[in-house]
């Protein structure tokens, strides 16, 4: 040692036993990885995750996570955002070329209707809308030579139909057309995403990790999980040519979160049922949307496929309840809190105007209010809605 703090310091020779090993994986922080030498700085690859060579590329953290996304949604190959939209940019990007055109559902996030709108534009890269509900028939009636990319969501943002997955897949695979799904909603256990039966299954599927997997409300984080490894080579590529990488403690989180996934996805589709139900006897909604209930479009082709019915609630207010009643409404509300995103232990109201939500394919007018439905005792959050019902008034 040479007896100088600094460097003695920094190049302490301890080093902790191995073995150690409890319920939480390590958090491995770095941008630099060390090398043994030149030898093995040339030849060690991080693409197959069987090595370290920059932070950027990976640390036993961020693979770790990874691989468990990956088994979560039934696929190979996962790569990890730092955002759920980034994870829909960057599988834009990485699949489309000037000249091309993606088709999006016309209940799309909104944020991706956005970055097709403006951003792709910017690329030459065109964008249409098709009507999710109309089935496999008109889905293939506006595919054209350009179409290289179908995005599909099941239920479908804010408005909740669920299409016909099975047939919407198939509709792409008999033109040659790869199908992303956002599973957000989905999360791994609804459904499994690579493997609707009949031999169909998407190409990729996205999560937003900052919703189910994190569990908390406090991370923000996406995932691109694949089962081809030709196309997860593909978007590695891109992945790594825009520099994309997300923090060693955010990814402990979402790791932390992961174990008790189910179990909450369990919880907050069984009281968001629950609402739904009780939400059907108010004379104030017209429609609540919800894939469970009979009612709600797309009802069947939610009970042909899936397990679960996460944690979302749309209420879709009688006309003559105009926008500022509704607004009157959310802000009436004590245990829901105004905020977007969802699937954290708080429950959440936000309220939309539906001509704002469609372009195609309007079903409904006047004001929705989507509940995210949170970890509170369920007739607690009924009484919360029933007390602010009482703030509309009607004009």
């Amino acid at each position: 040692m040479s007896h100088d703090p600094s460097t003695d310091l920094i190049h302490h020779p301890y080093r902790p036993p191995e073995g150690f090993e409890s319920p939480a994986v390590g958090v491995h922080k770095g941008s630099t990885v060390f090398f043994p030498n030149v030898a093995a700085m040339r030849s060690r690859s991080w693409k197959d995750k069987s090595a370290y060579t920059y932070g950027l590329h990976g640390t036993p953290t961020t693979f770790t996570l990874e691989e468990r996304i990956a088994t979560l949604e039934g696929g190979r190959h996962t790569l990890l955002t730092s955002s759920g939209l980034q994870a829909i940019m960057l599988v834009n990007l990485s699949l489309l070329r000037s000249g091309d055109e993606v088709l999006l559902p016309d209940n799309v996030y909104g944020p991706s209707r956005e970055l097709a709108m403006h951003e792709l534009a910017r690329y030459g890269i065109g964008h249409r809308i098709y009507d999710p509900m109309g089935g496999a028939e008109a889905l293939a009636a506006v595919i054209t030579e350009r179409t290289r990319l179908l995005w599909v969501e099941a239920a479908g943002s804010v408005t909740l139909e669920f299409p016909d997955l099975r047939g919407l897949v198939r509709a792409a695979r008999e033109r040659g057309v790869a199908v992303a799904l956002d599973n957000t909603w989905g999360a791994g256990i609804a459904f499994r995403p690579f493997d609707l039966g009949e031999g169909l299954g998407v190409d990729v599927s996205i999560q937003a990790l900052t919703k189910y997997p994190s569990g908390g409300g406090d991370v923000l984080m996406g995932s691109i999980t694949t089962v081809e490894r030709a196309l997860h080579e593909q978007l590695m590529m891109t992945h790594s040519r825009f520099g994309i990488g997300v923090g060693a403690n955010d990814a402990e989180l979402v790791l932390r979160g992961l174990p008790s996934l189910a179990l909450r996805y369990r919880a907050q589709d069984e009281s968001a049922r629950r609402i739904a139900r009780w939400a059907e006897s108010r004379p104030e909604i017209v429609q609540v949307l919800h894939p469970s209930l009979a009612g709600s479009p797309g009802h069947e082709h939610w009970r042909a496929l899936c397990k679960g019915a996460a944690a979302l609630v749309s209420l879709v207010f009688h006309e003559r309840h105009e926008w500022p009643a509704v607004e009157r409404f959310v802000d009436a509300l004590r245990v829901f809190r105004l905020g977007y995103s969802w699937a954290g232990p708080v429950s959440l109201a936000v309220p939309y105007r539906l001509s704002a939500l469609r372009s195609i394919a309007p079903r409904w007018n006047g004001a929705l209010v989507r509940l995210a439905i949170g970890l509170e005792r369920t007739q607690d959050l009924i009484a919360d809605l029933e007390q602010a019902l009482a703030a509309l008034v009607t004009d």
